[in-house]
């Protein structure tokens, strides 16, 4: 199979030609010298290091797995060298904070090496994204004690990070958990019970694992209003950060699981284990939503990661593998690039991933003008902005990911089928994102149950107002009409369908009902927009831009002629409302 080829043109092209980086890091203080040509820099030495230390890894470690021996985690051979190289290269702290010893860098430089760490090795990029999205909660909520000890060990990747929710009778709803923090007299707790699923629980690369852990309080409430957050290290720090005793926690088992084998999933046993409170006492869940919501993005560009691996090396075979009869009877035989079907498959993952690529480019530009910017009215308004995309980001893009993968499986065959060809992998592994940091069920009520209702119910509209004033911008292209059209029609859907729920948010069945498809159209129009405006920008670009740059119209017109069209049916969905859905009692199913 062909190598992964790190996308990093296409990176530079989104933020030089089409959302103006260099302009934007410009207005944002403590980023003036941040440029398109350092973005460059970085991102080809981050796409080198995945491409050749990451993905060499990605088969043997699937086929090894993470293993539990007597008590500890054995990640498969070549992890702990390779998160060495990691964190020894900076990777670790590249959007981490200067104060704590991180470099600072722009959310966009960190979303785009994200990715890039996910195409090659999925599991790999679980210990950093977990460590930064701990680091984050930590950051924003711990008192300056614990920070200061803490965070510079993270983020330079000497220690990582791990986030425990949930427990056998607490998925979803947490507010079901049980574990309990007993309050000490030298102000510690001390925390006792079981979590399951915790990614990066455990690992065998030297140095400590910061758990943050949701519990109970002796005297807290029922429900969410009664969590508080932990911090939990496996190993009790010393005042200099050396490592003291052991903390009682421990790996009980690993999961079995369908992907991702090595990522050790584990199932962490809390014994009395001492803890540190983080934030205020029972607000927990609002803390830890400082790192979830980091995870959910984060999640979002792992399924961008793993569609784009299968898709690069599904069009390599394509190239190659000779079947069946040219469409004119002239050949015997050709590549099955050639053949109609097998280009629906290519260019479907094609123009998902390279519009979810653009959109993440967006939403992290967003984030850093949220952090940054002088103005606080427009920091707000593009925090607003990130609320809004993450429910979609983490949904739509995992779903893509997903797609892409079987339809690049389904380009190969019977080969696709059979492991050492490598895509019955990406399918495995992409198909945990739809899963974890909250299934994306519950990603899309989120976005009409609690993102719509936002800013008096003016969010969305605000951003439709955004995606109308690119449009009208770009039906004065000659070459964007296409695209443009198709992307206003599907506009006119989405407030149609968007006004519709609204207006009926006292009841709980139709928000939940439409909520799957409303996403989908909420992400499929959006893509639509970037990919108006990625065509103006290759357009500008002329004949002597790059191939990959070039052939964006195409690719573009493809999305408007065979994805858009989808928009039509989700409407027709979302409009018919919940009474199909509730007709039958739980018995007769």
């Amino acid at each position: 199979m062909a190598n992964y080829v790190p996308p990093v043109e296409d990176m530079i092209f989104l933020l030089s030609n089409v959302f103006d980086f260099d302009r934007q890091m410009a207005a944002l203080p403590g980023f003036e010298e941040v440029n398109t040509d350092l973005a460059a820099s970085v991102l080809e030495e981050a796409g080198k290091f995945a491409a050749e230390v990451l993905e060499p890894l990605n088969r043997s470690g699937d086929e090894e797995g993470s293993r539990l021996e007597n008590g500890e985690v054995v990640t498969p051979k070549g992890f702990k060298e390779a998160y060495k190289a990691f964190s020894e290269a900076g990777w670790s702290g590249l959007s981490g904070d200067p104060d704590y010893g991180g470099q600072g860098l722009p959310r966009t430089l960190q979303i785009l090496t994200d990715e890039m760490v996910s195409s090659a090795n999925l599991s790999f990029g679980l210990f950093p994204g977990l460590t930064r999205g701990a680091t984050e909660a930590i950051g924003h909520h711990a008192g300056e004690d614990l920070k200061a000890l803490y965070l510079p060990r993270m983020i330079s990747g000497e220690w990582t990070g791990a986030m425990a929710l949930t427990e056998a009778s607490a998925g979803t709803d947490l507010g079901l958990l049980t574990t309990r923090a007993e309050p000490q007299d030298d102000g510690s707790y001390r925390i006792t019970g079981t979590k399951i699923f915790i990614s990066s629980g455990d690992q065998d690369f030297g140095g400590n694992i910061v758990h943050l852990v949701l519990a109970r309080l002796p005297d807290a409430p029922k429900g969410v209003k009664g969590i508080s957050l932990f911090l939990v290290p496996k190993f009790l720090p010393d005042a200099d950060g050396s490592l003291g005793a052991r903390n009682g926690l421990s790996a009980g088992a690993l999961e079995h699981k369908m992907g991702i084998h090595a990522q050790p999933t584990c199932v962490m046993n809390y014994d009395g284990a001492t803890g540190w409170l983080i934030g205020e006492p029972h607000r927990g869940l609002a803390a830890m939503f400082t790192m979830m919501n980091a995870e959910r993005l984060f999640v979002g560009i792992e399924g961008l990661g793993v569609g784009e691996a299968a898709v690069q090396k599904a069009t390599a075979y394509a190239k190659e593998r000779l079947q069946g009869r040219s469409l004119d009877g002239s050949r015997p035989l050709v590549p099955i690039i050639e053949h109609p079907d097998v280009r629906r498959m290519l260019l479907t993952g094609r123009v998902l991933c390279d519009g979810a690529r653009a959109l993440s480019v967006w939403t992290a530009l967003q984030m850093d003008i949220a952090g940054r910017h002088p103005d606080a009215g427009v920091r707000n308004a593009a925090d607003g902005f990130v609320a809004l995309m993450t429910p979609v980001v983490k949904a739509a893009f995992t779903d893509f990911g997903f797609e892409t993968a079987v339809l690049s499986q389904q380009v190969l065959g019977g080969h696709g089928y059979i492991r050492e060809w490598g895509m019955e992998q990406f399918v495995r592994d992409a198909r945990i994102t739809q899963i974890y940091e909250g299934t994306n069920g519950v990603q899309a009520m989120d976005l009409t149950g609690r993102k719509l209702p936002m800013e008096d119910g003016e969010l969305a509209p605000r951003f439709f107002a955004l995606v109308k004033e690119s449009l009208q911008s770009a039906a004065l292209v000659p070459g964007a009409e296409a695209i443009t059209t198709a992307t206003a029609q599907a506009l006119d859907r989405l407030e149609r369908s968007t006004a519709h729920i609204l207006a009926r948010a006292e009841d709980p069945a139709e928000a939940g009902a439409a909520a799957t498809d409303y996403l989908r159209l909420f992400a499929l129009t959006t893509l639509g927009w970037c990919w108006t405006k990625m065509t103006v920008a290759a357009l500008s670009a002329g004949a002597d831009a790059a191939p990959a740059i070039r052939r964006k119209p195409a690719l573009a017109a493809f999305f408007a002629a065979r994805i858009l069209p989808q928009t039509l049916a989700l409407e027709a969905s979302i409009l018919n409302g919940p009474d199909s859905l509730m007709a039958l009692t739980a018995d007769d199913f």
